[in-house]
């Protein structure tokens, strides 16, 4: 069965609320094995709601709807479909007595326009809305199913989920599981990566490899489907080993992890703790260290040391490193890197000072980057980047680097 969702309502076009309904029930879809290939929205317009209709008919086995089932003369959706399928309009009088009763309970005057909620499609499965007013529906008609459901989230989302989803069950002739799960890597281009997997990517058919770049990141997503659970994810398992056969260096982490996230994990598990100078990035590696749970285990702590006066009396950097070398180099970023492990008692200290822009400093341009890291045990050693962008996004990615550069140190203790 392939679905289409199509959500109605203006404000959405107008950017008043996000969309987040075809995102939960795409995932809620594919775990029933509803192919989803397409997400519609269309604005409160009686025609422009039949032209999406009709389109998605071409495309589609079944149409799923949110939003249009309120009170109000632009709530429309159920009136469109069925005058589109032939399908009059009657009242439920269970819904009708839930809100009448909501109304006696507010101790607020009904009004006539709320009994609009009650109406239904005659012949239709009714979807109770145990978190509002108006309720959802299921409907088949001549070739395809419809299904109706409220705009609001708190409202959908358990309908669909205690009522819409088993209904769909109960039609679905074959049920097959779509799994899918996403593979995380930093230090390699999206261009890069896909050359590297390209065969992969042109003979996909079950399972699919889709890549997905974004914030200095690239992803590859493997989706495979089966009736079989269990097949489904030795697919996507045989697909993941020759993935990371080919750029297993770059790989950090699955799904919805973040790189710092996985730096930490790492940290706990080799009982190593860090520390932090931070002149560039201004204290951004540090609110994302202390943002995960438990940071105290391993993050001894930082500091900002944005002026040379900082990074002298605070870091203690040598005056004649800074007069000879200046603060955007390698020999600053060294120093930094060391001093701070030693003063705070860490086992690996890391700096980031460079340029974020958008001028040139000190000669440098916007993009320059210096990251030393320092260990009990090992030489120091200093990264130097050249990165382009935002000033936002310079520091970053920055503090991207710094987390990958630590994790590869971190492998060398296995």
């Amino acid at each position: 069965m392939n679905a289409e969702i199509i959500a109605v309502g203006s404000e959405l076009l107008l950017g008043q609320i996000t969309n987040t309904n075809a995102q939960f029930l795409s995932q809620q879809l594919a775990e029933i094995g509803v192919n989803v290939y397409y997400h519609t929205v269309v604005g409160d317009n009686s025609s422009r709601v039949l032209d999406a209709i009709k389109e998605a008919e071409k495309r589609a086995d079944l149409l799923i709807f949110t939003g249009g089932l309120g009170p109000t003369k632009d709530d429309l959706t159920k009136e469109a479909i069925a005058a589109h399928i032939g399908r009059p309009l009657v009242y439920n009088e269970e819904a009708l007595k839930s809100i009448e009763n909501y109304f006696v309970k507010t101790k607020r005057p009904m009004t006539p326009n709320n009994k609009k909620q009650a109406l239904v499609m005659e012949g239709c499965l009714v979807l109770a809305n145990d978190h509002g007013m108006a309720p959802g529906m299921m409907v088949k008609g001549k070739n395809h199913f419809y299904m109706l459901l409220p705009g609001p989230p708190r409202e959908m989302q358990p309908m669909f989920v205690r009522y819409g989803k088993p209904a769909l069950l109960d039609v679905l002739e074959k049920v097959e599981k779509i799994e899918s799960r996403v593979l995380r890597f930093f230090g390699i281009g999206e261009s890069a990566l896909e050359t590297e997997v390209e065969d992969l990517l042109l003979a996909q058919q079950n399972p699919t490899i889709a890549p997905l770049a974004g914030d200095g990141e690239v992803t590859l997503r493997i989706t495979a489907k089966h009736e079989s659970e269990e097949t489904a994810l030795q697919m996507i398992q045989e697909a993941e080993e020759e993935i990371l056969r080919r750029v297993g260096e770059y790989f950090y982490g699955y799904n919805d992890t973040s790189i710092a996230r996985e730096l930490a994990e790492r940290l706990k598990e080799t009982s190593h703790t860090l520390a932090a100078a931070e002149s560039l990035t201004g204290g951004l590696f540090q609110s994302e260290m202390t943002a995960i749970p438990g940071a105290s285990i391993f993050f001894n702590g930082g500091i900002v040391c944005y002026s040379n006066e900082a990074k002298e009396k605070l870091v203690q950097v040598k005056p004649e490193t800074l007069e000879s070398y200046g603060a955007i180099s390698e020999q600053c970023a060294i120093e930094l890197a060391e001093n701070v492990r030693s003063l705070l008692n860490a086992d690996f200290g890391i700096s980031f000072t460079g340029v974020a822009g958008p001028d040139k400093s000190k000669g440098h341009s916007p993009g320059t980057v210096w990251i030393g890291l320092a260990s009990k045990h090992r030489e120091t050693k200093v990264f130097k980047l050249q990165l382009v962008g935002s000033r936002e996004g310079i520091r970053k990615r920055s503090v991207k680097y710094g987390c990958h550069y630590l994790l590869a140190e971190l492998a060398g203790d296995k």
